[in-house]
């Protein structure tokens, strides 16, 4: 088993980047994201946000497939995997539950609500497409859809999502 994601992560300054292995990534204040979402109109917001979702769950299912190398084969390993890398990438803290129809996950501090502020609709799209595609790996299909059913920014004490066959 490799080390930790963070104990993983080099700090390339010479070249201005941060890598995990090939994955490149970056370090960036969630409001920063989140007011871009904050400034666009409801129907434009909705959109960008799904488009999120969805380059998370393409981006993502690539960076899960590198977690199952890193954490073992089976559903559970990967799924623990997950959990103890979402907060070394500042994604907040994650607890998932398997039920015999999905995968539930409870997110505490999403930095995706924290930095969007008070909304009357979920907007932790990011983490959604990531269930989705960790998701789509530990329930064997492909049609797997993860949603938010509760988000910290409407005023739910953390955020909720549930992964299910769609």
């Amino acid at each position: 088993m490799k080390p930790p994601f963070r104990e993983r992560l080099d700090f390339d300054g010479a070249n201005g980047q941060v890598l995990d292995e090939s994955r490149r990534y970056i370090l960036m204040r969630p409001e920063a994201l989140m007011g871009m979402f904050r400034r666009l109109g409801d129907e434009a917001r909705q959109k960008a946000l799904e488009a999120l979702a969805a380059s998370v769950i393409e981006m993502g299912g690539d960076s899960a497939r590198a977690y199952k190398a890193h954490g073992g084969d089976d559903a559970d390993a990967l799924l623990s995997t997950v959990a103890t890398t979402a907060p070394d990438l500042g994604w907040g803290v994650w607890s998932f539950a398997r039920g015999t129809g999905g995968i539930e996950l409870t997110v505490r501090n999403s930095p995706f609500a924290t930095g969007y502020g008070s909304a009357s609709q979920p907007v932790c799209h990011a983490i959604a497409g990531m269930v989705t595609a960790v998701g789509r790996m530990v329930l064997d299909k492909g049609d797997v859809i993860a949603r938010e059913i509760e988000c910290a920014a409407c005023g739910a004490p953390a955020c909720r999502f549930e992964a299910r066959q769609a």
